[in-house]
C-alpha cells in the first residue's frame, strides 16, 4: 500500500480542549490512485491501538494483493490515529514553536477526535461514500463512532471485538499500564522519546495478558522440559513482547492512546448508548470472539441487539481478544459475503 500524509490547513480543535495548527495525518491507500469514474468500491480500515496505517503490515493474511480485502480490487484506506508513533501528530511529534516533542503539552485525544481526523482524510481524498468500514478493538470504537457521526456516509460496517462504552474492567487494565509508565522515573523527565522505555515494556506485558487467555498461553508457552526447575518460557515471551513494542513505539504515544480508550462512550451527548445505537443507518455486522476476556461477547450482542437490522457473528479462538488478528479464516467467512455484496458480482481477481 502507498503511504501519504495529509496536513490540515487550519486549526484542529480537540473534544477535551486544546487546538493544534497544521495537524499531520499519515494514511495508506491502495497503490493505484482512485480517479473519477473509478469503479472500485471503498473499503476503510480503522486500526487498533499500536498498529500503523498499513494493514497489509499487521493484517497480512487478510489485506493485500490477492487477499480477502484485495488492495487491487478495492480502494482500501487506513488512517494512522493522531497520538500514534507512526507519523501523525501526537505527543512524540515535534512542536515547531518550541523545537522539541510536545510530550504532555499535546492535547488529550478522544475517540471522536480520531474519527474527525479520519473524516479530514476522507474529504481530502474526495470520497463521499464508504462502501465497507471495518475495525477491531479501538478500531471498532472508531467505526462505531463514525457510523453515528456521519450516518449517510457509511453503507456497511463490520464491528469486531469492541463495545459501546468503555467498561471499568477495561479502564482498570488501561490505568495499570499508565501506572507502569509513570513508575519509570525517566517518563516524566521528557528528555527524549526513549523516556519511559522500561515502563512501556511492562505496560505491554500487562496489556498482552488482557489480550490473550489461560488456554492460549498453555498452548504456546508451556515448558517443554518435564524436569525444568524454573518456569521461564512465558516469562521470556513477556519480556520479548515488551521489547518488541519498545523498539517500534514510544511511551508518550502509548500513554495518550491508552487514555483515548477511556474516552469511549457513544452515548455521550446523544441521550445514552441505546439511543445512539438506534440511530445508526449503516448495515452492521457485529463480530465477537468467544474467549475474549477484554470484550466479552455479551458486549457485542448488546451492540447488535440495539442497531436496527444488525447481525451478530461469533469467532471461536483459544487466543482471546487477539483472535480478530489471528483467526483470519473465520473472519473471511464472515466478511467475504459482505465484500461480494458491495461488488455486486462474484469477486474473482482473474477476471479484472
Amino acid at each position: 500500500m502507498k503511504r501519504s500524509e495529509y496536513i490540515h490547513k487550519g486549526k484542529f480543535t480537540f473534544e477535551a480542549g486544546g487546538i493544534i495548527e497544521g495537524l499531520h495525518v499519515v494514511y495508506h491507500t491502495s497503490d493505484r490512485d482512485r480517479t473519477v469514474g473509478d469503479g472500485r468500491k471503498v473499503v476503510w480500515i480503522c486500526h487498533a491501538l499500536t498498529a500503523n496505517s498499513d494493514p497489509s503490515d499487521w493484517w497480512p493474511e487478510f489485506v493485500g494483493r490477492g487477499k480477502p480485502i484485495d488492495t487491487d480490487w478495492y480502494f482500501v484506506v487506513c488512517v494512522n490515529m493522531p497520538g500514534s508513533a507512526y507519523g501523525s501528530s501526537g505527543p512524540s511529534s515535534v512542536c515547531h514553536e518550541i523545537g522539541r516533542p510536545y510530550y504532555f503539552d499535546f492535547p488529550k485525544i478522544t475517540v471522536r477526535d480520531i474519527v474527525n481526523a479520519n473524516i479530514l482524510v476522507r474529504k481530502h481524498l474526495g470520497i463521499g461514500r464508504i462502501d465497507l468500514m471495518i475495525g477491531g478493538s479501538i478500531g471498532g470504537f472508531q467505526a462505531l463512532e463514525w457510523c453515528i457521526m456521519e450516518p449517510d456516509v457509511i453503507s456497511r460496517a463490520v464491528l469486531i471485538a469492541c463495545n459501546a462504552r468503555v467498561t471499568p474492567w477495561l479502564t482498570a487494565f488501561n490505568e495499570s499500564q499508565r501506572m507502569a509508565l509513570e513508575a519509570d522515573p525517566t517518563f516524566r523527565e521528557c528528555r527524549s522519546l526513549k523516556g519511559g522505555e522500561a515502563g512501556l515494556k511492562c505496560a505491554r506485558s500487562i496489556a498482552l495478558i488482557s489480550y490473550r487467555t489461560y488456554e492460549g498461553y498453555g498452548l504456546t508457552q508451556s515448558e517443554q522440559d518435564t524436569d525444568t526447575l524454573w518456569a521461564g518460557r512465558a516469562a521470556s515471551y513477556q519480556r520479548y513482547q515488551g521489547k518488541k513494542l519498545a523498539d517500534r513505539f514510544d511511551a508518550y504515544s502509548y500513554y495518550y492512546l491508552a487514555n483515548s480508550v477511556d474516552s469511549h462512550n457513544i452515548g455521550r451527548g446523544r441521550g445514552g448508548v441505546r439511543a445512539a445505537l438506534s440511530g445508526i443507518k449503516a448495515s452492521c455486522t457485529v463480530v465477537g470472539i468467544d474467549s475474549d476476556r477484554l470484550f466479552p461477547v455479551d458486549e457485542q450482542k448488546f451492540i447488535a441487539g440495539n442497531i436496527p437490522g444488525a447481525e451478530y457473528h461469533e469467532i471461536t479462538s483459544a487466543f482471546g481478544h487477539d483472535g480478530f488478528l489471528l483467526e483470519y479464516g473465520q473472519l473471511e467467512e464472515i466478511v467475504g459475503p459482505l465484500l461480494k455484496e458491495i461488488d455486486g458480482t462474484e469477486h474473482n481477481i482473474e477476471n479484472k
